[in-house]
């Protein structure tokens, strides 16, 4: 007698089967790989808090974005440290500064085979850490960050950024940000909206891989995590200014942020896999846990059932090898 109800695991009888009846995949086509590079370094500096992760010498990162290609990942998107910061984060404009020339330096290196994404934000370059550039109050000012923004963003372009990532969540930024590439002739160029970006307590190995100088917390311009509905009013600002693609971030934390968004956005979703999800998953498998690789790949897939068409995670080269083997 066949049982109907026995349907489901019939399908799920052998490796061979459970391929064959997947609902959902990961390719490496859909993982970015973020990246941070170092300025004075001679050698890649181990970051502790993100084992296997480094702040990248001009070398390494060059490395870094070939052996992406080599497995066939999608992007990376770069940070940069500078050596010296100010109240202004001015070093983020030089052309010569550590982020846009990591720009030109992997975009000599892999031309067109990668996705070459940067960071438009200041909290790397200002000696106080925040996103955008301080009132006397010692708030941040939207609209005088915004200004910096738009030079930033073009310089990230004229060094030969595909897509930049305004990471800031600065009111109008989008827009501002447009604009520029627009009046600079640098039509071409994408803009990734980080649209809903949360302020969590996930970032902290960040923190260190960027060497913040951050006192305090950024909860006056970051996303409340209490907050689901006010994700989506982020999201349509950010499309009515014209963003290509917006990003969700974090990631594991907000998988039903990520399925809203994904639900109403019309351009390709994006969604962050934060350094603290990929320290919390490495300090596990460390201590023998969990299955290292398995959980990788299930973390990585629950983000890509949940909705994104692409993942930034710092496992994207690893697990792009790990697909390909498959």
């Amino acid at each position: 007698m066949s049982f109907p109800n026995h349907r489901p695991r019939r399908l799920r009888t052998t490796p061979a089967m459970r391929r064959l009846t997947a609902e959902n995949r990961i390719a490496p086509a859909e993982l970015i790989l973020p990246a941070f590079i170092r300025e004075g370094l001679s050698e890649p500096n181990p970051i502790a808090s993100m084992p296997g992760v480094v702040q990248h010498t001009t070398e390494t990162l060059k490395r870094a974005a070939s052996e992406a290609v080599e497995r066939g990942v999608g992007g990376i998107m770069l940070f940069g440290i500078p050596e010296v910061r100010d109240a202004e984060g001015t070093a983020s404009l030089d052309p010569e500064g550590v982020l846009n020339k990591a720009i030109r330096d992997v975009r000599a290196e892999v031309g067109d085979d990668l996705v070459i994404m940067s960071d438009v934000c200041l909290d790397e370059f200002t000696d106080h850490g925040h996103c955008g550039v301080l009132d006397s109050n010692g708030y941040v000012d939207n609209d005088a960050t915004l200004d910096i923004y738009a030079k930033m963003a073009v310089a990230q372009a004229d060094a030969g950024a595909h897509v930049l990532g305004p990471s800031g969540m600065m009111d109008g930024q989008i827009g501002v940000i447009r604009q520029a590439l627009e009046d600079a002739g640098h039509v071409n160029t994408a803009v990734v909206a980080y649209a809903a970006k949360y302020a969590s307590a996930f970032y902290g190995p960040f923190r260190e891989a960027v060497d913040s100088q951050l006192k305090g917390d950024r909860r006056t311009y970051q996303m409340d995590a209490a907050n689901r509905r006010e994700a989506i009013q982020e999201v349509e600002l950010d499309l009515a200014e014209g963003a290509d693609m917006v990003m969700v971030k974090p990631a594991m934390s907000y998988l039903d942020i990520l399925r809203d968004v994904a639900e109403m956005s019309p351009v390709p979703v994006a969604a962050y896999q934060i350094s603290g999800e990929y320290a919390m998953i490495e300090a596990a498998a460390a201590n023998g846990w969990i299955d290292r690789r398995a959980a990788i790949t299930e973390s990585v897939l629950g983000i890509s059932r949940a909705g994104a068409n692409m993942v930034l995670t710092y496992w994207a080269t690893e697990l792009a090898g790990w697909l390909k083997e498959a």
